[in-house]
């Protein structure tokens, strides 16, 4: 169920929504970077979802949910940019095979985050 306005959203639509992201991610993770870097991708997707689940359980609050620019709230906007710097951080600590592959992985995995946050809460 799509909510409208603002309120809060229960752990489990939250944890919902960071399914989906790991999903989406996974399956555009593998479109980037070939099916023979797997780890990879599920390393992107789990790291997206957690990304997303953080970042919306702790900011769950009216302000951050009502949409300020219909039909996109804050937290819309911040839940991708938090999976951008938590996918920037493991690109640090565990260098990519091939960089330019792993940037495209990283922002379609951002953008899936940006997409389903705004499609599922």
């Amino acid at each position: 169920m799509v909510l409208g306005t603002a309120a809060v959203f229960t752990t489990s639509h939250i944890a919902a929504t960071a399914l989906i992201t790991c999903g989406v991610s996974f399956a555009a993770a593998l479109f980037a970077l070939g099916t023979g870097r797997r780890a990879d991708g599920v390393a992107i997707a789990v790291l997206a979802a957690g990304a997303v689940f953080l970042w919306r359980k702790s900011a769950n609050m009216p302000q951050l949910n009502n949409d300020g620019l219909s039909p996109f709230s804050a937290n819309d906007w911040l839940a991708p940019t938090l999976t951008y710097v938590v996918l920037g951080l493991y690109a640090a600590l565990r260098h990519p095979a091939d960089d330019r592959r792993f940037a495209r992985a990283r922002a379609l995995a951002v953008l899936s985050a940006f997409v389903v946050n705004v499609v599922t809460i």
